[in-house]
């Protein structure tokens, strides 16, 4: 993961670097994440076909993300999927995680919706962190007090985010972005250690709890 000034993008020879520490305080400070999902989620393909008479849109994500999603939430982080597109296969998959929000607007004013997500849960802009890749991304990611982009973003996104992944949207990405914030916030290893406990491997469990 590369991490950019604000208002720049960081320098794409860094590709392959080995993750940056982001700042504790910032990480610690986050209430709630969000991410846009058609090419952070996904690898920005869509699959459509017809079934008998019946129109199908398939949609492939990354099983790593799931574990990060999870992982997100149970460290008390709300998780929030923003998409400019309606799609029940998108609906599926956040049923699956149990995301706290899945907001979806066909025209894509991702503005107004995350001011009324705020509202509603009664967070500041400055509690957030959000990942995206597109335009229509930039009006969210320009408030949030930690903006990302994943490494396959347009240039005017990656130059207005504070991290730009070392992975692309689609392949583990958000797994990426989930291990940075809980790493800084201290809680990486200790969920870890529960996740183990929790599926009955006691003694790694119990390893990574000295």
């Amino acid at each position: 993961m590369r991490n950019g000034g604000r208002g720049r993008a960081a320098p794409r020879g860094a590709r392959g670097a080995a993750p940056a520490a982001l700042d504790r305080a910032l990480a610690r400070g986050l209430k709630l994440v969000g991410f846009d999902v058609d090419g952070v989620l996904t690898d920005n393909g869509i699959y459509l076909g017809l079934v008998g008479d019946h129109p199908v849109e398939l949609k492939r994500f990354h099983i790593q993300d799931g574990l990060g999603v999870r992982l997100l939430r149970a460290a008390g982080l709300i998780v929030v999927w923003l998409s400019g597109r309606e799609s029940a296969a998108t609906a599926l998959r956040a049923r699956e995680l149990a995301v706290d929000e899945l907001i979806q607007d066909p025209t894509a004013r991702k503005l107004p919706a995350f001011e009324a997500l705020l509202a509603r849960r009664g967070l500041n802009w400055a509690q957030c962190a959000f990942v995206g890749d597109d335009l229509a991304d930039l009006p969210v990611l320009t408030r949030v007090g930690l903006p990302v982009a994943v490494a396959n973003a347009v240039p005017e996104v990656q130059a207005a985010a504070r991290v730009v992944t070392r992975l692309p949207g689609g392949q583990a990405a958000v797994r990426e972005v989930a291990e940075l914030i809980l790493r800084a916030r201290g809680e990486w290893e200790p969920l870890l250690t529960q996740y183990f406990l929790e599926r009955g491997d006691v003694p790694h469990g119990a390893e990574r709890a000295r």
